[in-house]
């Protein structure tokens, strides 16, 4: 039996099994049939893509129960073209579950981003968030105008955001969607730490229209579905 004060692996893990059991048995108390219904089915309407940061949970922060909200996070919600992962989840959400938004969600004070401008080397992970590096420069002369360094911080986390949302249009599963006249939307959105409130950074995207056409995909040499 372990004690309040044993910190030793094991019993840090035994604890989690048995809050578990205890969130499980409370919430069947409160609702009898509430593992049988979400066990039954899966069926959002939203697919979120967000940060790895533990402060950030979707559910919570949505207000939406287990089985209403799509989840994917990475370090810094970061919409690599060549992640096979995050693409997966995509193309599940679009085609398989019919989400009718994607939300690229950001938090302000982000370590990712922080990382990324720190020039210091923190590993793999560089690799990682160096496209963030770019966003940077290619926004230098208005980041920089900020001078503070969290004021810096946070506006990035938003264009980065901005750029993440703009990724997640030009991926062939969305453009699809959108040719086969399929109800979807994108949006950005950043989290605030310290307010706990989602702010709309109004770069909502909605049809193929609204995509530079240069990141369009040609349906002359597409596959029918």
């Amino acid at each position: 039996m372990c004690q309040s004060t044993d910190t030793s692996p094991q019993c840090a893990i035994s604890k989690l099994l048995e809050q578990n059991r205890t969130w499980a048995e409370s919430i069947r108390a409160q609702d009898p049939q509430y593992f049988q219904r979400l066990s039954a089915q899966q069926s959002p309407e939203f697919l979120w893509i967000g940060c790895s940061d533990s402060r950030v949970p979707a559910n919570q922060i949505t207000g939406l129960q287990p089985g209403e909200v799509f989840v994917h996070r990475n370090v810094a919600n970061i919409v690599h073209n060549n992640d096979l992962n995050l693409l997966s989840v995509i193309q599940f959400a679009v085609d398989v579950l019919q989400v009718k938004h994607i939300m690229v969600v950001g938090h302000y004070g982000c370590g990712g981003v922080k990382a990324a401008i720190s020039n210091k080397e923190f590993g793999l992970v560089d690799y990682w968030i160096h496209d963030i590096r770019n966003i940077y420069q290619l926004h230098r002369e208005e980041l920089e105008a900020l001078e503070q360094e969290d004021l810096i911080v946070d506006r990035l986390c938003e264009l980065n955001v901005i750029a993440q949302v703009a990724n997640v249009c030009r991926t062939k599963m969305v453009q699809r969607a959108w040719r086969r006249g399929q109800n979807l939307s994108i949006h950005g959105w950043c989290y605030g730490l310290k307010d706990g409130l989602l702010k709309d950074l109004g770069v909502s995207v909605s049809s193929l229209e609204d995509v530079p056409s240069v990141y369009r995909m040609d349906t002359r040499f597409q596959v029918p579905n």
